[in-house]
């Protein structure tokens, strides 16, 4: 059973990392947050670092080694705390074609988890922080502020906004049910405002702070010293800003409700990034949790009870070692990565490539974990345990291709990482512009805090990884593996795809088409086709079934194969007179080599063999006794899907292109089966030639991805734009490749376009939202034509907005 082991492929020229550690990052809550611990890792020497905010994590590849400390305290200075959760070493790669076998092991690791506060020997920190890395902590957290400040919110809003409930006293009831909302609910916001700015640095809950507390000290002001405090007052708010006619507004519904929006959306937000890790999650649950192991003697072999049963264990998949044995029962998910030692059955492999026929497994067979045992009792050895095995490869796969940014996403970055300040900028001069023009000062501090209510860069910092995770997700699904964001730009423009035929459009394996003979009782030697399994008959299709004995096997490369054969009754005639042990050498090949060896080969034989040779099949020529006795056609069936597939590459706008190195005949066959244009054959391609093909269509000014399976794909595929590697081929093709197909179904290719290009649409749709809402929402807030609380409603649209749209990928493929 062919899996694939995925591992990323180095760009040309780079420095290959000597380790890899991924990181877990808390407290980040915008764009801003992933550019400054970025910046603040790719300061240390020798790393280079990716951050990715919906997983809260970060990929760092070092060139030299460096401790994880380093790392934690470059987190740290940027106001945020870290842990290392997986480091891996990378072997240096030979320049060979040789597969690579293993991913060397992750290390466990036990690392301090900072928050850019004091932290004691235990852990705990001296000061309230953001809420911890957990998920569901975080989610818990985000409810019960949302849940508490909702409540609160409602009759503040109410009574601000309705005159006719102002009762005496009013304003003093709305204080107090205001200010816990804008306290300890918008807390988080509070102190991931005040981390940052002890590091020098602002963040979108800067803008979120500093507009919630001018808000509200306004509004204390007011209160106490400006007369709004007065009993009797009456306030007639309007969704736009005024200038005040008397005793100075009240902004604590401002305050409230931005808050509560804001907690709202973070809150839609955290269950959509859950929502969108599902797949990965999923993938990576598919795995057994225990197993049971079998108990060695010294000796190796299995310790036995007194009734002969064996000694085994229950213990956790993580207790494994490589080289244990473990017993898989019928319905049960196979523990690890293994070889089979004893027993047989059929193994359920479509959780993990979605092939729905079962795969039989022997002796000697490798398995892999995941998959599920359907019928027999087997006993498996242990190959590849932990981070080493198939599955958490792929799931590490997944996840570095979510922790990537794909090129349509630098600007975002750069633009993200200088966006806080100059709002805050824009912000002090909307007060000081408004104050030069002769405006109220109410007028001008309203306008003030909508530009710092309405311009957090939320939408901007989930655009881009928001849409990766759920693509790349999906993906895994479908059992489709995106090695990296950038690739989804090569998919937008190929316009070529080069598909490799044999294991790819076909088989890849011959099967006997049929069996031609002479009639034996017709001397004019007429020919009669002979199924091939048929083990009674009187032709050469019976000489396999019947055959006891073959041996002194001697082949000649390219020419054919020759055998001594015994045979045990006399079912052939010739090879076995009288019904006594009798032997033969019988031969089986070419019709020229054949010759060479004395064989006569004429008449209606070699009319068959020109006729299955015009057809496209392969045959051989069976032969013994200096006469040809026979001609076998075999062929490599075309896959059932392949049609299929090949028209929907064709209704994606792409031009499909045979690249065999099987002659003419056969490769117009196969084209004329998937409906491929002759035109768009290139037959008789020596293996080392097709990566000069594929180049030569790029020449054309073609963009072209190549679709392939074996070790004389691999040169091709990463000469293509897009390399698109079969699941069930080679390792070394994987590794060339940029998508691997885990299923052995060419319907994945067009899948693996669509699911690409939606994934790079998504992206696009979710920047160009995000771009227009500020450039549109600041200028509207600046010219004083927006209420704060409108503008914060606004902003947290615009997050759950960029989420919902990232969500509908799930469905895509």
């Amino acid at each position: 059973m062919s899996t694939p082991t995925p591992s990323p492929v180095q760009p040309a020229g780079a420095t290959p990392p000597v380790l890899e550690i991924d990181l877990a990052i808390e407290g980040m809550t915008c764009a801003s947050c992933v550019a400054r611990v970025e910046k603040r890792l790719n300061r240390v020497d020798g790393v280079t670092a990716t951050v990715n905010l919906p997983l809260e994590s970060a990929h760092v590849e070092l060139t030299t080694p460096v401790d994880d400390a380093a790392l934690v305290e470059a987190v740290e200075k940027a106001g945020y705390g870290a842990r290392v959760t997986a480091r891996r070493g990378v072997a240096p790669r030979a320049p060979s074609a040789e597969p690579v076998e293993h991913t060397p092991p992750v290390e466990p690791v036990e690392t301090r988890v900072s928050t850019g506060s004091s932290t004691d020997a235990t852990g705990s920190t001296s000061e309230p922080t953001a809420p911890t890395i957990s998920g569901d902590a975080r989610g818990a957290d985000l409810r019960r502020r949302l849940v508490a400040s909702a409540i609160l919110t409602v009759p503040v809003v109410a009574l601000s906004m309705i005159p006719a409930l102002q009762f005496t006293g009013w304003q003093w009831v709305v204080a107090a049910a205001a200010l816990p909302v804008v306290t300890w609910g918008a807390w988080p916001f509070h102190t991931a405002a005040a981390r940052a700015a002890r590091h020098g640095a602002s963040t979108m809950d800067t803008l979120v702070s500093l507009g919630v507390v001018a808000a509200t000290l306004w509004s204390l002001w007011a209160l106490t010293l400006g007369g709004t405090g007065e009993l009797g007052m009456r306030m007639r708010p309007s969704l736009i800003p005024s200038e005040s006619g008397g005793a100075p507004e009240l902004y604590f519904e401002v305050a409230a409700v931005v808050t509560t929006f804001l907690l709202a959306g973070r809150y839609a937000e955290h269950r959509s990034r859950r929502r969108a890790g599902d797949a990965l999650r999923s993938l990576l649950e598919l795995g057994a949790k225990d197993a049971e192991r079998v108990l060695l003697a010294p000796d190796g072999t299995p310790r036995t009870r007194p009734d002969g049963g064996r000694v085994t264990e229950r213990v956790a998949v993580a207790d494994l070692a490589v080289g244990d044995v473990f017993v898989v029962r019928p319905g049960e998910k196979v523990a690890t990565d293994g070889e089979v030692v004893e027993g047989a059955s059929a193994l359920d492999t479509s959780l993990l490539t979605g092939e729905p026929v079962p795969v039989d497994v022997g002796p000697g067979d490798a398995v892999t974990g995941a998959t599920v045992n359907t019928s027999g009792h087997l006993l498996v050895r242990a190959t590849r345990v932990g981070e080493e095995t198939t599955l958490a490869q792929i799931g590490r796969l997944v996840s570095q291709a979510q922790t990537g940014k794909a090129p349509v996403a630098r600007l975002a970055d750069r633009i993200s990482a200088v966006f806080v300040p100059i709002v805050i900028a824009l912000s002090v001069l909307t007060l000081v512009g408004w104050l030069l023009a002769g405006a109220d000062v109410q007028l001008a501090f309203t306008a003030a805090v909508a530009v710092l209510i309405i311009a957090c860069p939320c939408a901007l910092g989930l655009a881009t990884p928001t849409a990766l995770l759920v693509g790349t997700g999906r993906g895994a699904q479908l059992g489709i593996l995106i090695k990296g964001p950038e690739i989804l730009e090569s998919t937008r423009r190929v316009d070529t795809v080069v598909l490799d035929k044999t294991g790819t459009v076909t088989e890849g394996r011959m099967q006997v088409e049929r069996v031609l003979v002479p009639e034996l009782s017709e001397p004019q030697g007429a020919m009669a086709p002979r199924d091939s399994d048929n083990s009674g008959g009187t032709g050469a299709d019976g000489i396999g079934i019947g055959t006891l004995q073959a041996f002194d096997f001697r082949a000649t490369a390219g020419g054919g194969v020759e055998a001594v054969v015994r045979r045990a009754h006399s079912g052939i005639a010739g090879l076995a007179a009288d019904g006594g042990l009798n032997a033969r050498r019988v031969l089986v090949g070419q019709p020229s080599w054949l010759t060479g060896q004395g064989v006569a080969f004429d008449g209606d034989l070699a009319a068959a063999f020109a006729d299955a040779e015009a057809t496209g099949a392969s045959a051989v020529v069976v032969a013994w006794d200096g006469a040809a006795r026979g001609v076998v056609v075999l062929r490599d069936p075309v896959k059932a899907t392949s049609a299929e597939a090949v028209r929907e590459l064709r209704d994606l706008g792409l031009r499909p292109v045979l690249l065999t190195g099987d002659g003419e005949g056969a490769a117009r066959v196969a084209a004329r089966e998937v409906s491929i244009a002759e035109e768009d054959v290139i037959a008789r391609v020596l293996p080392q030639d097709k990566a000069a093909v594929v180049a030569r269509l790029r020449s054309e000014g073609r963009v072209v991805a190549m679709v392939g399976d074996g070790v004389n794909d691999a040169a091709a595929l990463a000469t293509a734009d897009l390399g698109l590697a079969m699941g069930t081929g080679t390792d070394v093709a994987i590794e060339a490749s940029d998508i691997t197909l885990v299923r052995g179904d060419l319907r994945s290719a067009p899948a693996a376009v669509r699911l690409s290009r939606g994934t790079l649409r998504v992206i696009k749709q979710n920047l160009f939202w995000a771009f227009a809402y500020n450039v549109a929402a600041i200028p509207l807030a600046a010219a004083g034509l927006l209420n704060p609380m409108i503008a914060g409603a606004a902003m947290a649209a615009s997050s759950v907005i960029v989420v919902g749209n990232s969500l509908r990928l799930r469905r895509a493929g």
